[in-house]
């Protein structure tokens, strides 16, 4: 008998204005966990998030960032494992703190479903 293969259970997200991860369309987060659209990621433009779903997380790490050094991990799409962003597991500068457990998203990694108005 051969082994089967187990793919992740797959959160969908309620809601009309939904983000998905560009490369398989797996829901990963609502707009309105969004907390901020002022954030530069590896690619260009990215959002801080209080909840993504459907990912899995890499090895920690230290990483300098522009705000300074911070224990992070990239966070992949479970579906299809293509790196969206990452996860602030630990900020060393107190003005940072507020990032601890919340989630970078790559703009370039991401695409709009659902029902969104042209001015979003």
């Amino acid at each position: 008998m051969e082994p089967t293969v187990q793919h992740p259970h797959q959160v969908y997200l309620n809601g009309d204005q939904i983000y998905t991860c560009k490369g398989c369309h797996a829901h990963l987060a609502r707009n309105e966990d969004i907390i901020s659209k002022g954030f530069q990621g590896r690619h260009g433009r990215a959002y801080l998030f209080k909840n993504v779903h459907n990912i899995t997380l890499g090895p920690k790490e230290d990483r300098i960032l522009m705000t300074g050094l911070h224990s992070v991990a990239d966070v992949s799409c479970t579906t299809c494992e293509s790196v969206v962003g990452w996860i602030y597991i630990y900020a060393f500068e107190e003005a940072q703190k507020y990032k601890e457990g919340k989630y970078i998203v790559e703009k370039s990694k991401i695409s709009k479903e659902n029902l969104w108005l042209q001015n979003e």
